[in-house]
């Protein structure tokens, strides 16, 4: 192998150590399975805004609850419901079921207290699936670069153990085992700013999604405060 080889990239991880090419392998699989992550969390939480935007359209709109709730069923049986509808569904569900259940024997703020707490349940569920993924982003942000940087300072010291069996030591010499140290902290960094990036700008899509269904439950619970007392 000339020299133009063994400094091309490919060249650099072949004649790397075994304990810098498992590095690297490690960063490798760490980028990709971050990019699907990355994907699939973008794909969900442009999803989700579209169905908060389109549902909440149609709640504000004075449409009848109860069609709401039957559209919401027959959208759930084909698995298609998801985000602030299934907060709607959740809370509506318990709502006509305790007063149905009490027919007098139960106060209002029972049912009320039930029907809230039905919709803290179905927010804890969403808050699991918008926040899902975020936590391995934030690791592989967070620890690609160092273990980049060990693969880096562990073909660093080779090249130094190389150097001292050597009588004349030369640029030429030094420089294929430095450039394929260098190759795993490139790589740590390309596994890091991609999951950084995606993990700051979801978080905040997250953050404004979680806050829009806590918004929509403490409205949707006035008027369902409101209904239950004037029943």
């Amino acid at each position: 192998m000339n020299a133009g080889e063994q400094l091309s990239l490919w060249g650099l991880i072949q004649n790397a150590s075994l304990l810098v090419q498992l590095v690297m392998l490690l960063l490798l699989l760490a980028s990709v399975i971050s990019w699907v992550m990355i994907v699939q969390r973008g794909l969900y939480l442009s999803r989700a805004r579209r169905a908060l935007i389109n549902f909440e359209r149609r709640f504000w709109s004075g449409a009848d609850l109860n069609q709401l709730f039957r559209e919401g069923n027959a959208r759930a049986e084909r698995g298609k419901t998801d985000g602030v509808e299934s907060l709607f569904r959740a809370g509506f569900t318990e709502f006509t079921r305790l007063r149905q259940q009490s027919q007098g024997r139960s106060s209002p703020e029972a049912v009320m207290e039930g029907t809230e707490r039905a919709m803290r349940v179905a927010m804890s569920r969403e808050q699991e699936k918008a926040e899902m993924n975020l936590p391995f982003l934030a690791s592989v942000g967070s620890v690609s670069p160092y273990i980049g940087l060990f693969g880096t300072v562990w073909g660093i010291m080779n090249s130094f153990r190389g150097l001292a069996t050597m009588h004349q030591a030369t640029i030429a010499t030094v420089a294929p085992g430095i450039s394929e140290a260098l190759v795993a902290t490139a790589m740590g960094l390309f596994a890091a700013i991609p999951a950084v990036m995606a993990y700051n700008r979801y978080s905040a899509k997250a953050e404004w999604l979680l806050s829009s269904y806590e918004t929509f439950a403490e409205e949707f619970s006035s008027i369902l405060h409101r209904k239950v007392h004037s029943a």
